[in-house]
Parts: structure tokens; sequence; C-alpha cells
């Protein structure tokens, strides 16, 4: 296993780290751990229409058509 040094932390974020750890009954340091795995290994599932809604509207389905380009030749020919 590899060891994580984190230096430079604000004291308000290790006291928060402090906190949350004693909740959970644990060190600071497994705390920590179990952060980090939670963050980049569980990433949050968002619902899809959550997902869909957070789209921006960049115009109309017009602007989207396809437009076929016959002076292209088929490669295939």
């Amino acid at each position: 296993m590899a060891n994580l040094i984190v230096r430079n932390v604000d004291d308000a974020i290790a006291n928060a780290l402090k906190v949350q750890a004693s909740k959970h009954g644990i060190s600071a340091e497994a705390e920590h751990r179990r952060i980090l795995a939670q963050a980049l290994l569980h990433p949050k599932k968002r619902p899809f229409l959550e997902a869909l809604s957070q789209i921006p509207d960049v115009g109309t389905d017009a602007d989207f058509a396809r437009v076929q380009d016959l002076s292209a030749t088929n490669p295939l020919d």
C-alpha cells in the first residue's frame, strides 16, 4: 500500500475531519481513507433526468439537421 502525506491543510478542515471521524468511531486517518475511497472509487451517480435537465439549451432541432454532401465520393466505389 502507498503512503499519502497531505501538507498545508487548513486547521478548520483538519478539525472537521477529526470531528467526522469521531462520529464514525474511527481515527482521522481511517476517515481520510474512507473519504478518498468514497470520492474516487464510488462517484455519486445522478439520475438520468437530472443529468438531462442540466444540458444547456443551445439551439433548435433545425440547427442540428443533417446535410447530405452530394459532392463527396463514395470510398467503396
